[in-house]
């Protein structure tokens, strides 16, 4: 999950040119919370970025960002919405980094060994949010402030499941983006890369047919041996020969700059996970549809990502820019990208894989027999599928309140979250025309009216559920 990601799979977090203003500060967090032997009182030093800015400390609340798959930095550059309704509010500002993620590494160069990174979970990671808030209201003497979680992706998630599991701490949440049905393993495994299909149909219905024939292509050269495995190596500028059995790795590095590229499909230039202009489904399509050949077209939308606009790499690495893993979309790399795979092996249940059929992509199926024979390969562990039913409630979750879910209508992750109002305090708003938790994103002069609304409305809802804590706490109910 491109995080989200998410995503939900993560290259990098470059800055936006709007910075946020943070402190940088450490927690002294438990490794272990639900093993009192293992590690006994030993900590780790947990990131968070702090912003009191605009917090009025006698009755502002606490905005807290319940941090992704990545660096903490990149998540808050991204998130600027928790800044414009901390401004209004007058909250305190706080985005807590995920254990295992960015710096905050219970052991050091030494977190990714197999006993060791057992301790990336959900569960864990909960735990920290939960106690992170609890000594930061104590040490600040405000025991009685109201707290609302805010996520998108992979942090969307957790916000709402910090809801679910820690209503005692979190007063609401807004979770953007969460595909908390399908990482839990409902609804249909599929959905996710034909609804990438379809933004590119969208853009314009001759560009997943011209993939199709692109990818065809791709296949029929590979046949052809060495002279049409030189024509790909030079199509997509490869700085290394393509050999056969390297083919079906490529088509994968295709297919996740194509996601990537739905995934932030924003009407503005941006630098979230890439530098990519505004609209970038339209701007490759046109750059595929553009092209005197299909492959090379095709070669030159998947380098939009990789590259970015105006990017000045020679050639593509596609083994260092695209690491196949346990999550079909994408699991980043270095550390973040290996602690991303763990939970792919463990709790988190992934899109199966395209098919070629429902999808433009080539047939690069990952089904749970795949998955289950990977992790057992890479970690020596079995996932287990059934879990995050039980543990956080699947598709059960009416006896929740006060959880705002936001979907882009152009994000491919959409068809795996709640799309519609399930109670009066579990509301759904969908982004017409938005991309991967776009109502996130500071507010811009170039927003298009749907998240300029939605936005508006998470604000009424959120300020209502402040009100009524508040009240609530002084009858002392």
């Amino acid at each position: 999950m491109k995080p989200i990601t998410f995503i939900i799979y993560i290259a990098f977090y470059a800055i936006e040119s709007h910075a946020y203003d943070y402190d940088t500060k450490y927690y002294d967090q438990t490794i272990d919370h639900f093993n009192f032997a293992s590690y006994g009182s030993q900590t780790f030093k947990q990131k968070y970025l702090y912003n009191d800015t605009y917090w009025d400390r006698s009755n502002g609340p606490i905005f807290f960002y319940t941090g992704n798959e990545g660096p903490i930095e990149g998540f808050l550059q991204n998130s600027g919405l928790v800044y414009d309704l901390a401004v209004q509010s007058k909250a305190l500002i706080v985005f807590a980094e995920h254990r295992f993620y960015g710096s905050s590494l219970p052991f050091g160069k030494d977190s990714f060994t197999p006993e060791k990174i057992s301790l990336l979970t959900l569960e864990q990671a909960m735990a920290d949010y939960a106690i992170m808030i609890k000594h930061l209201k104590e040490d600040l003497s405000v025991q009685n402030t109201q707290v609302i979680a805010f996520g998108g992706s992979y942090g969307g998630m957790l916000a709402a499941y910090m809801r679910f599991k820690y209503p005692n701490v979190i007063d609401g949440a807004l979770a953007a983006s969460a595909p908390i049905y399908l990482i839990a393993g409902k609804g249909d495994r599929t959905e996710f890369f034909a609804d990438v299909t379809k933004d590119f149909e969208k853009a314009d219905p001759m560009c997943p047919k011209t993939v199709m024939t692109a990818f065809s292509k791709l296949d029929s050269l590979v046949q052809m041996g060495d002279q049409g495995l030189k024509t790909i190596t030079e199509t997509f500028r490869l700085c290394k020969p393509l050999t056969a059995a390297q083919a079906t790795h490529l088509k994968g590095w295709v297919r996740n700059s194509f996601t990537s590229l739905a995934m932030m499909d924003y009407p503005y230039p941006t630098h979230f996970l890439a530098p990519l202009p505004g609209y970038p489904v339209n701007y490759a399509c046109k750059m595929i549809l553009a092209a005197a050949d299909p492959l090379q077209g095709l070669a030159e939308a998947a380098g939009l990502f990789y590259n970015g606009t105006g990017g000045s790499l020679k050639c593509f690495d596609i083994f260092t820019e695209f690491i196949e893993c346990a999550d079909p979309t994408g699991c980043g790399t270095g550390n973040d990208g290996l602690a991303w795979d763990y939970q792919a092996c463990t709790e988190l249940i992934l899109p199966k894989g395209s098919n070629g059929q429902t999808d433009m992509f080539p047939s690069l199926p990952f089904t749970l027999k795949m998955r289950d024979e990977y992790c057992q390969k890479t970690w020596n562990v079995k996932p287990r599928n059934d879990w995050l039913d039980i543990s956080v409630w699947g598709e059960d979750i009416k006896s929740a309140s006060n959880i705002i879910f936001s979907n882009g209508e152009l994000d491919p992750w959409r068809g795996g979250g709640v799309l519609s109002n399930i109670s009066d305090t579990l509301v759904s708003f969908i982004v017409k025309g938005g991309a991967h938790h776009y109502d996130m994103r500071g507010s811009d002069s170039r927003d298009i009216p749907s998240v300029i609304g939605v936005r508006a409305e998470e604000s009424n809802l959120i300020n209502k559920w402040i009100a009524k804590s508040k009240l609530l706490k002084r009858k002392n109910i």
